[in-house]
């Protein structure tokens, strides 16, 4: 019958099948407008379509996207609210567990970003990503020892993930494992000899091992690149002051303190704060 009244030009729609068409014409509208503003940086309008389309219809769609907004303008217990429903209807989701532990780090909940590796794991305790994370958290808890053997085992999952080895290596030199820190500053160098995270990183290495003439030339090599580099000049302007250069010290505080005249104002005598 329904063909039939296509064919021959029939109509009939009921005013309830009249209105459902014309709310599902008003989603996909909000739901379209809201996806456009978030590609245009649009944060608060994309805020108010998602919203709108979902007061029509819950769609896990648009509560994903609705998250991705309220991730963009730091509304992050929001963002945290629509992930959990997203998590509650798909239980095995991983890449949903993923995004709450990020926002969980976001917002320093170690706790609830422990829990939620401890999830994702179970999951799949195969998945580097995880792996990473769930360092995060440990590190984010002082449990250090935890932290670093989530790192090695991120890094045995991927060789190739350059932030695990990064943030690994920092606390390595933190804790006072030297050699330690020193075997990832090499392998990052291998694979990103010029970033320079990697860059200031080796740097501290050196600082460590006292020598403070490599560390200088990685300093200049960081500045070089990146004239605006406040880690840099802190640093080499610390080192430089450590080791009797007050001229060089002085001119990395005056270069710093054109970068950012604010940047002296917590130091505590030691020029690097």
């Amino acid at each position: 019958m329904g063909f039939l009244k296509s064919l021959f030009g029939g109509n009939d729609e009921s005013p309830e099948e009249k209105k459902e068409r014309e709310a599902a014409r008003q989603f996909d509208v909000l739901k379209t407008d809201g996806v456009k503003a978030l590609r245009m940086g649009q944060g608060e309008l994309a805020v108010k379509c998602f919203t709108k389309a979902l007061e029509i219809k819950d769609d896990l769609e648009t509560r994903d996207y609705l998250s991705q907004a309220f991730i963009r303008l730091d509304r992050l217990s929001e963002a945290r609210k629509q992930l959990e429903i997203l998590a509650e209807a798909e239980p095995d989701n991983v890449h949903i567990l993923l995004m709450m532990a990020r926002v969980d780090y976001m917002m320093e909940d170690y706790n609830a970003m422990v829990m939620v590796c401890e999830k994702a794991t179970l999951l799949d305790s195969e998945n580097a990503d995880v792996m990473f994370f769930y360092a995060r958290a440990m590190k984010g808890q002082r449990d250090l020892v935890n932290a670093v053997a989530m790192y090695t085992k991120t890094i045995m999952l991927n060789e190739h993930f350059a932030d695990a080895y990064l943030e690994r290596g920092r606390l390595l030199l933190q804790m006072g494992d030297v050699e330690g820190a020193e075997e990832d500053a090499a392998h990052l160098e291998t694979m990103a000899p010029d970033a320079e995270e990697v860059l200031l990183f080796k740097a501290e290495v050196m600082v460590a091992q006292k020598r403070q003439a490599e560390a200088i030339a990685i300093y200049d090599k960081a500045i070089e690149a990146n004239p605006f580099c406040i880690a840099a000049l802190k640093g080499r302007g610390a080192l430089r002051l450590s080791i009797g250069d007050k001229e060089g010290a002085e001119s990395d505080m005056r270069q710093l303190l054109e970068v950012d005249p604010t940047a002296l104002d917590h130091v505590n005598g030691k020029f690097g704060g």
